[in-house]
């Protein structure tokens, strides 16, 4: 009788809060009119409404930082910071060359879509940013750096082995250090390894299967007081859910599983992600949307609240097991409005953060000096004729989900070589759809691709030219074409982006040449103007 009064008052306590600080009111997945930071002291859901996948969150003092899987792009496994867990900027990749991870992820090969750079963790520890990843086909690496800016080691393998991935170190009050991980090969086992002191070896022998179950993986550690918490997700008949196991000893025996949050198929299962408690005393649990759509697993940010020793996600019920959460109280008030960056005017002589090339680009056959205020792209033959997700020069970045999305890039033509090819895209293997310029030697004419269509335009005269697409919510893209900069003319087919291979839609820039490697593309800008 006790216990069920103290849960009641719980929940009216939890109502109190929710109604001051949290909002229970219901979304329609996508239909979002506004995001982030409300500017009154409140956020909506999703903080980013665009792909950032598998994510991690570790506070530093003052500061906040997040990691994000990327697959096979380039520079690889993303690093966000912020201030308020709401606002967040690009400040760094932890990998500047994956074929260090492997050959396949290299511009003459382009065999990794779906696979590359997995799920991974960010931890800080003596004084140093740690952080670990897998590839479910070469197995886990690391790498530090002493500040999330880099410049960031080498990266070290510290497992060979196929059908590992979403693991995670961890170091106890004595030093020691402990990796825990997937594998999803093996039936889905989580293995608990000891490391080594400099955290860049598994020892074997010490090899420890924690838990198994359907689907268990996303994988972290943590110790609060004297209790050792495994952070983990699997898949029920209702969806992929969050759970969590609690032991006083690292190797167990552990306490539950305890389900955290339901699975919400109609919010597209929020689940992978960290837990971390704010200066403030608060904890939240930073997340992505797990089950993918044309924008990919967006960020969202739910409260944790704890009950009987269990971090809650969301708003409880009465079985104390969480649901989303949409909008709330800035969980530290006072900074200012962000967003990851997007627009690009290419003065700089480094690419900017939020540029990655589609697979690891060729060094030779790209220049922010050699035209100052340009970037330029050089053409070389694609692995496969006429097909941009096997063309080797694609400079990308991450499509949002916004009521209203516009990108304009100004090209000069000037450079282009019989046989090339140049223009806008919206990519996700294996779909993909393309507004550009095509030079035969004697005209350059405007084309529409798609995967399975081509439609040719008009001759286009001038070596200026202006390429644009616009985008809503429901992700259909029109692209429009302009030799002026301001008159704009749309051409072909409206274009429903698309998931593919466990990312969202990108936007990006390409070149490539069907005939030899020679010609070049020159960007003046790129801008991207989205609202909120």
């Amino acid at each position: 009788m006790f216990k069920r009064l103290k849960f009641i008052l719980f929940i009216c306590l939890f109502l109190f809060r929710i109604n001051g600080a949290f909002s229970q009111e219901k979304v329609k997945w996508g239909d979002w009119q506004t995001w982030g930071d409300q500017n009154d002291g409140t956020y909506k859901n999703p903080i980013i409404p665009a792909d950032y996948s598998d994510l991690d969150c570790i506070r530093v003092g003052k500061d906040y930082y997040a990691v994000s899987s990327t697959f096979q792009y380039s520079p690889g496994f993303v690093i966000l910071h912020s201030q308020d867990l709401v606002n967040w900027s690009i400040i760094s990749h932890a990998v500047n060359d994956i074929t260090k991870i492997s050959p396949e992820m290299n511009w003459d090969k382009m065999n990794t879509y779906g696979r590359g750079i997995w799920a991974g963790a960010i931890r800080y520890h003596q004084s140093k940013f740690w952080i670990y990843f897998g590839d479910p086909d070469q197995g886990y690496f690391m790498t530090t750096a002493p500040k999330a800016e880099g410049p960031w080691e080498p990266v070290t393998q510290v497992l060979a082995a196929k059908g590992w991935d979403d693991g995670c170190p961890f170091w106890d009050n004595d030093g020691q250090g402990y990796f825990i991980g997937t594998n999803f090969a093996d039936g889905y086992k989580i293995h608990l390894f000891k490391m080594t002191s400099d955290g860049k070896n598994l020892i074997k022998e010490s090899d420890k299967i924690l838990y198994q179950s359907k689907g268990s993986e996303a994988n972290k550690l943590f110790k609060i007081k004297d209790t050792y918490y495994h952070f983990f997700s699997e898949v029920k008949d209702s969806g992929r859910v969050v759970m969590m196991e609690r032991s006083k000893s690292i190797y167990g025996p552990y306490e539950g599983p305890k389900q955290l949050s339901y699975a919400q198929k109609e919010y597209n299962e929020p689940n992978q992600g960290g837990i971390v408690q704010t200066q403030n005393g608060d904890w939240y649990f930073l997340t992505h949307h797990g089950t993918g759509d044309w924008s990919g697993r967006n960020m969202s940010l739910l409260p944790v609240l704890w009950i009987d020793g269990w971090p809650i996600l969301g708003n409880p019920d009465s079985n104390q097991i969480g649901s989303m959460v949409w909008s709330g109280k800035k969980p530290v008030s006072g900074k200012k409005k962000i967003k990851p960056q997007t627009s690009d005017d290419f003065n700089t002589t480094k690419l900017t953060q939020q540029w990655e090339w589609n697979y690891q680009p060729r060094a030779d056959k790209w220049s922010l000096t050699e035209r100052k205020g340009w970037l330029r792209l050089k053409a070389f033959r694609p692995l496969e004729e006429n097909n941009i997700v096997k063309a080797g020069n694609t400079i990308t970045q991450r499509s949002f989900r916004t009521s209203f999305n516009e990108v304009i890039v100004k090209l000069d033509l000037q450079g282009m070589t019989k046989g090339q090819k140049s223009g806008l895209t919206h990519f996700g293997s294996p779909d993909y759809a393309s507004l550009g310029v095509v030079y035969d030697g004697v005209v350059k004419k405007i084309e529409y691709k798609t995967k399975n269509s081509v439609v040719s335009g008009d001759t286009i005269l001038s070596n200026n030219l202006w390429l644009k697409s616009i985008w809503g919510l429901d992700g259909i893209s029109q692209f429009y074409y302009s030799t002026d900069g301001s008159e704009f003319i749309p051409f072909g087919d409206p274009y429903q982006l698309m998931w593919g291979s466990y990312r969202g839609d990108r936007i990006g820039i390409y070149t490539y040449n069907n005939d030899s490697d020679t010609g070049y593309l020159d960007i003046d800008y790129f801008n991207y103007r989205l609202e909120k």
